[in-house]
């Protein structure tokens, strides 16, 4: 491989400091070891025959027979109360199996198959185990099941292990590269495209952090002189009761440092903000694809195939009625601070509920996934991961956004007005907005949720692990006897014939047992918090600036807890073979138009852009072109206000004496409340409609911008760069080259 060309979208990548390959290591097949007595191809775990009854003893000495069949050698040692079955596969049994596990292609596979890469063997040897029933019919799965084995692994190699741990898997690495093919060559492509993919998405979060930082710092240098807050701030202005009996009038100032913060965050560089964080997702996946396309052809596996939600919606219902009950119960409490900010506090338990119930739902979510695909029954296991991933992914979005979407799209909109507000069972009234806005709910419930479910995740994914090694140390009985110096021996040291004494071997897989287990769903669970937090990096990324800030905060930590966790508190993942992130893609796919359908609705419909915009261009003081010293946004807030007067018998019914009580003991005949009504029939004003007509124009005319531009950069960045193209026609035409000479040869 001396004189292979590599890829330039691999060097871009390291030159970026996303990899660090550096040339170093080949790019295609890592180097193939000769087989040593040294390492064992797996490790099958059981209770002693005095802590299991005599049918599961009956089970695993037939499973251990049927491999013995199969010319497994099969090494048995006790300690304490299990035992330990150590598996070594002939080698022959490779020649058998390697076209049936896609590795018998010229470039993939050794003409020598006595030299056989410790992850292949492990494939074979984990397919294998996983499809020799006993004469009940049983495979492996259904005796684990049926505890009649406790645990199944493949080994760490410790010389590898700690190559790994040095490069990659520590704290000191956050700002390196990753050694992506090193991994791919101990965990096998799946694993590292999913950390190559982790790796790219944090690169690209650099540049929508810093546009989203400066939006907000644009918020922060224009608020404090914005005639929108001194309208706020400055106007002692009587607002209508936000609740019924005890609420009394307030008035708009009292809510001056809400109004400074609602313009941080819903100002004009949200809009363009938002534009470029749906070109971002665009350039995010296209380019993806062609790095993906780049290592997948020099690790040569470009031609490798393989073959409920109503409660959620109940869900959002009941955090609704709990934001209402609780801002009705905190206005009307003593306590004159929660009385005075009960829809803050409210909104904010919300989020904090609303986590609590994501924290539940998402071990009942994976249930319900998982019944489901059982009901389908699957061909393969292949078919059986997309299905489970499309169904997670969708109870999870449905778990995390929909109280995000009401927040949104529906707070403050359905609310009614004075005189005939909406109620929940007739009781208690719906929410409404401030007059700076809804946004500012959103953002506080973005805040909440991302950085609880953050912070709080990475605690317990890296405590829980650890947690769990330390407490299998203890349960497990401690080792006495001293090691043979074997056990120091290095794979590449062992001569023929050379073997492992019992104690270091017991050692060795003392010490893989005690880590915590993987299954099949393990690097799953890691891809569907990425992707949750993608859907929050660009879905309602209008609202909350600083979300891709917090992402690629999260992600440098998150990629090296992987590392750790996945390096030395996890067991060996069973290296598998695949081109691609799968069903992934294509949801980020779906992810990315739904961020343009959400981040359009939100400027359009949620924020007040499209208000101050009619208002400046068609009822504020710079209209006839008169005014030069003045804003042209000065008296807009009023503008949004409509006024309810108590000479209406229905206001009179509505709001007692006491409540039209100022605080400061005046009686009131009117308060104003966020809407375009009349005053005397409360019916809409024609201003209403012209909003509503100039916000749906805006969200269609923003969606079809932002989709034009996404097809025009996804033209321009093809998936496939034409160099990777080339290099699989030319490898075709050679391995072609060479089958027919072999054919030639063969008919000689």
């Amino acid at each position: 491989m001396s004189g292979h060309r590599r890829q330039p979208s691999i060097e871009l990548l390291e030159l970026m400091g996303v990899v660090r390959e550096n040339g170093n290591e080949q790019m295609s097949l890592p180097p193939l070891i000769q087989y040593s007595p040294l390492s064992y191809d797996y490790v099958l775990v059981a209770k002693t025959r005095e802590h299991v009854d005599r049918e599961a003893i009956k089970k695993q000495i037939e499973f251990i027979e049927e491999l013995k069949k199969k010319n497994f050698k099969v090494t048995k040692i006790l300690d304490d109360d299990r035992v330990f079955f150590g598996m070594q596969a002939p080698v022959e049994v490779f020649e058998k199996y390697r076209y049936l596990l896609k590795v018998s292609d010229a470039c993939n596979w050794s003409s020598d198959q006595n030299n056989v890469p410790l992850s292949t063997r492990i494939r074979v040897v984990h397919f294998i185990l996983n499809h020799t029933p006993i004469s009940s019919g049983e495979g492996l799965r259904e005796l684990m099941k049926m505890k009649v084995f406790e645990a199944r692994f493949c080994l760490h190699e410790k010389k590898k292990q700690r190559e790994l741990t040095e490069s990659w898997a520590r704290w000191t690495a956050c700002f390196q590269g990753q050694p992506i093919t090193a991994v791919r060559n101990y965990f096998g492509e799946k694993v590292a495209l999913y950390y190559l993919w982790l790796g790219w998405y944090t690169y690209m979060l650099i540049t929508p952090a810093l546009i989203g930082v400066i939006v907000f710092l644009y918020g922060i240098a224009f608020f404090n002189t914005s005639p929108l807050i001194k309208e706020v701030c400055d106007v002692d202005l009587v607002m209508c009761p936000l609740c019924d009996k005890r609420c009394k009038v307030w008035l708009l100032s009292d809510t001056c440092t809400y109004a400074k913060v609602s313009l941080l965050f819903d100002n004009n560089g949200t809009v363009l903000f938002a534009m470029v964080m749906a070109v971002w997702a665009t350039l995010f996946l296209e380019f993806w694809k062609r790095h993906r396309t780049s290592y997948v052809c020099e690790w040569k596996v470009s031609d490798w195939c393989e073959e409920e939600i109503l409660v959620i919606i109940g869900l959002t219902h009941a955090l609704v009625v709990f934001r209402v009950i609780v801002a009705v119960q905190l206005a009307e409490g003593s306590w004159e601070f929660m009385s005075t900010h009960s829809s803050s506090v409210a909104m904010m338990l919300g989020a904090v509920l609303h986590y609590l119930i994501i924290t539940v739902m998402t071990r009942v979510n994976r249930i319900v996934a998982m019944k489901l695909c059982e009901i389908e029954k699957t061909r393969s296991f292949a078919a059986t991961e997309r299905s489970f991933t499309v169904k997670m992914f969708t109870f999870q979005f449905f778990t995390y956004f929909s109280s995000l979407f009401y927040v949104a799209f529906f707070l403050g909109r359905i609310n009614g007005h004075p005189g005939h507000y909406v109620r929940i069972a007739s009781k208690w009234r719906l929410e409404e907005c401030h007059p700076s806005g809804c946004l500012t709910d959103l953002f506080i419930q973005m805040a909440i949720i991302m950085v609880l479910k953050q912070t709080i995740s990475n605690v317990f994914e890296f405590t829980g692990p650890w947690f769990g090694k330390w407490l299998k140390r203890k349960r497990t009985h401690k080792l006495q006897r001293k090691c043979a110096h074997c056990y120091l021996k290095e794979e590449s040291q062992a001569k023929h014939g050379a073997a492992l004494c019992d104690n270091c071997k017991l050692r060795d897989w003392l010490n893989n047992y005690r880590l915590n287990d993987v299954d099949s769903f393990s690097l799953f669970k890691e891809f569907l918090e990425m992707v949750i937090q993608f859907s929050f990096t660009t879905i309602f990324v209008a609202a909350f600036p600083l979300a891709p800030l917090l992402a690629l905060i999260n992600n440098i930590i998150e990629i090296r807890l992987d590392a750790i966790k996945m390096v030395t508190l996890e067991r060996r993942m069973v290296p598998k073979k695949t081109n691609d992130i799968g069903v992934w893609i294509n949801l980020l796919e779906a992810i990315g138009v739904l961020a343009v359908i959400a981040n359009g609705l939100v400027i359009g419909v949620s924020s007040d852009f499209i208000p101050r915009l009619v208002y400046r261009y068609r009822y504020g003081p710079c209209v006839n072109g008169t005014a030069t010293d003045i804003d042209c946004m000065v008296g807009y807030i009023n503008n949004t206000l409509s006024i309810a007067t108590t000479d209406n018998p229905e206001i009179r019914k509505e709001f007692s004496p006491h409540q039209m009580e100022t605080p400061n003991g005046t009686n009131v005949l009117s308060c104003s409340y966020k809407d375009y009504r009349d005053s005397e029939d409360y019916n809409l004003t024609p201003q209403f409609w012209l909003i509503l007509a100039v916000r749906f124009a805006f969200v269609i005319l923003f969606e079809h911008i932002v989709v034009i531009c996404k097809f025009i950069t996804a033209w321009f960045v093809p998936a496939a760069p034409m160099r990777v193209k080339n290099d699989s026609l030319f490898d075709k035409f050679k391995r072609l080259k060479e089958e027919l000479r072999s054919f030639e040869e063969s008919q000689r």
